[in-house]
């Protein structure tokens, strides 16, 4: 009896063993499985440039969301925004590693929108920032009207005009929608205050080729007096243009950087139209976070456009300081 009563005791033994076992496997399992829910949102961030101070502030925007919102986020770019097909090399690419979401600001929409169709294809969002695109499937656009930002520049080189004076354009890499917008917004206002536009000329989105284009323009063009450039890297090319030629021409840009800043601090440029390009990149990441969860994101969201004259431009430049400390 006793030989009995002790087999049935390590019979039970053994069964509460293999029960505990079993547990202990399930513990570890759910374990994995939260660990695996708590995985990290991919988010691949693809910019027209990453060798500009402005491309540098989205930058910034992007990688503190990266922090704020626990995201695995990778930034790409081409090494100049003349680089369109390296642009889009890049987006297939990352495309390949599965991303969950794609925010992206492309430098020619046309050529991009059929990569575009293939992260659609693959249920990934797709956010647009700074560039807008004629595309349904956007999830949004964040960023400047260029249009209005544009004509406000127009306006400002204007206002330190006379009526019937001449005036020039110079814009970016052509088929950008971006410098596009920017031109045709002020060639609207310098039309409407009377201006004379007398040419308009590419620079690629480049510093040097905008100082060669500026001095042929003032060559071309006698009496010329004033130039509404549509990036301020370009801008402070145009101005380094004007300086050569000794010729008394204002020089407006677009998008708020620190050396255009500097450049209105000391009477370099008449003025600047500041975007928010830190705020670019944060939004795209945070909405991007939004998109992936399945939460309501705005289609549109406008991140403003602020006119800087000689008054305002040292607190501009104090803000993006402490922003990029």
């Amino acid at each position: 009896m006793k030989k009995h009563f002790l087999f049935q005791i390590i019979v039970l033994i053994m069964l509460l063993c293999t029960l505990v076992g079993c547990n202990t496997n399930n513990t570890t399992s759910e374990s994995a499985d939260t660990s695996s829910n708590e995985e990290k949102p991919k988010v691949v961030v693809v910019l027209q440039s990453l060798t500009s101070e402005y491309w540098n502030f989205v930058q910034a925007g992007a990688k503190q969301a990266f922090k704020d919102f626990n995201v695995d986020g990778t930034i790409l770019g081409p090494s100049s925004e003349s680089q369109v097909m390296e642009q889009i090399n890049m987006m297939q690419d990352a495309l390949t590693k599965g991303p969950d979401a794609l925010v992206v600001s492309a430098t020619q929409p046309e050529t991009a929108i059929p990569t575009f169709n293939q992260y659609k294809e693959s249920d990934i969002p797709v956010l647009l920032i700074n560039q807008d695109v004629d595309w349904d499937n956007k999830v949004t656009f964040i960023g400047t009207d260029n249009f209005t930002a544009g004509k406000k520049g127009g306006e400002l080189l204007a206002s330190m005009l006379q009526k019937g004076d001449k005036v020039a354009l110079i814009g970016g890499v052509l088929g950008s929608q971006t410098h596009r917008d920017r031109l045709d917004g002020a060639k609207e206002a310098l039309v409407a205050a009377g201006m004379e536009v007398v040419a308009e000329q590419p620079a690629d989105s480049d510093k040097s080729k905008a100082m060669n284009v500026m001095e042929n323009i003032i060559e071309s063009n006698t009496g010329l007096k004033g130039v509404f450039v549509s990036s301020d890297d370009m801008a402070m090319g145009a101005s380094r243009g004007v300086q050569n030629k000794g010729a008394d021409v204002q020089v407006v840009g677009l998008d708020g950087t620190v050396e255009s800043l500097e450049s209105v601090i000391k009477d370099n440029t008449v003025g600047t139209v500041a975007q928010n390009p830190y705020d670019m990149g944060y939004k795209g990441v945070e909405n991007a976070i939004k998109a992936i969860k399945g939460d309501s994101v705005e289609k549109r969201i406008d991140t403003g456009a602020e006119v800087i004259t000689k008054e305002n431009a040292q607190e501009r430049l104090d803000f993006l300081k402490s922003i990029s400390e």
